[in-house]
């Protein structure tokens, strides 16, 4: 979803040449395709769009996650001295065990409770490792219309509103649904910021996956039976961090622009739709692996 996004966005707003790279294109499992896709192109920014997100299904295959999210990582990071780039890495809230009842700050602890969000740690930490200029973007609750984009929450939700009577959707645990567009447009603005480390980048505002069923439902002009419950109720083979709001600490710091409230780019994304599903039949773009920005002169 993120990296058609990003492409378009870059495409559009900003001044460099953008090659954008399928699975199939460059494997970032595989040491030797990274190293020739890389050495081929030779650019200054690597914004690193890959990842395993199944979060339950990495606890059925924990090799495969770990070999996209931290192995695929590190290969990248490997040639990033060599080739003098810089690396976006875009990792997740899931990193943090949601244990407190505040916005987590880039400088809290971490301390990730499932498979999908070690394996997100682990490749920040071979960033911090390998990289001499990294940004670390971390995000949360993604939904955009790129890639598979039929799999994201939304239409998640809208899928299951026209099969089933009754949806049950869990209403304990809390974050910041954002938007790929609205991230697109952050990780652009990032290009000519300075300063290196770990960012969070979220929409604004706080919800329940329930709140946000609840919105999609409303803005969609939909309204079947929603019934609020518990992560015990819920039971899902992964364990979910009950309160991974990520506070964008560092983008107040350096007065960059916050990014719209959930609300307000839940009802873009909408806008977004319908032009969308008339523009494609309702057939996503193909999905981008990983984007590699090089700049013109």
């Amino acid at each position: 979803m993120l990296g058609s996004e990003l492409v378009r966005v870059l495409t559009r707003e900003s001044d460099v040449r953008v090659v954008s790279c399928t699975s199939r294109m460059m494997d970032v499992t595989d040491l030797e395709s990274v190293k020739t896709t890389l050495e081929l192109h030779r650019p200054t920014h690597v914004y690193h769009c890959a990842a395993y997100t199944a979060v339950d299904s990495a606890e059925k295959e924990p090799l495969r996650c770990y070999m996209v999210n931290s192995e695929g990582t590190k290969n990248i990071a490997f040639f990033s001295r060599e080739i003098d780039f810089e690396m976006v890495y875009i990792s997740s809230d899931y990193v943090f065990p949601g244990t407190g009842n505040r916005p987590l700050k880039e400088t809290d602890p971490t301390g990730p409770l499932n498979t999908y969000g070690k394996s997100k740690l682990l490749g920040e930490k071979y960033v911090q490792i390998l990289c001499e200029r990294f940004k670390i973007v971390r995000t949360s609750w993604l939904c955009g219309l790129g890639g598979n984009y039929q799999r994201n929450f939304i239409e998640t939700m809208l899928r299951l509103a026209e099969t089933r009577p009754q949806l049950s959707v869990v209403n304990d645990q809390f974050g910041k649904p954002t938007m790929t567009f609205e991230l697109a447009k952050a990780l652009v603005t990032l290009l000519s910021v300075n300063s290196y480390g770990i960012y969070h980048v979220t929409n604004s505002g706080m919800a329940t996956w329930y709140d946000f069923a609840m919105k999609v439902f409303e803005y969609s002009g939909r309204s079947p039976e929603v019934k609020p419950v518990s992560s015990e109720q819920f039971r899902s083979l992964a364990r979910r961090p009950r309160f991974s709001a990520l506070e964008n600490a560092r983008l107040a710091e350096l007065d960059l622009p916050a990014l719209p409230s959930w609300q307000d780019s839940l009802r873009e994304y909408f806008r977004r739709r319908d032009m969308f599903v008339q523009d494609t039949g309702s057939q996503g773009p193909t999905p981008g692996a990983q984007l590699i920005g090089s700049s013109e002169g």
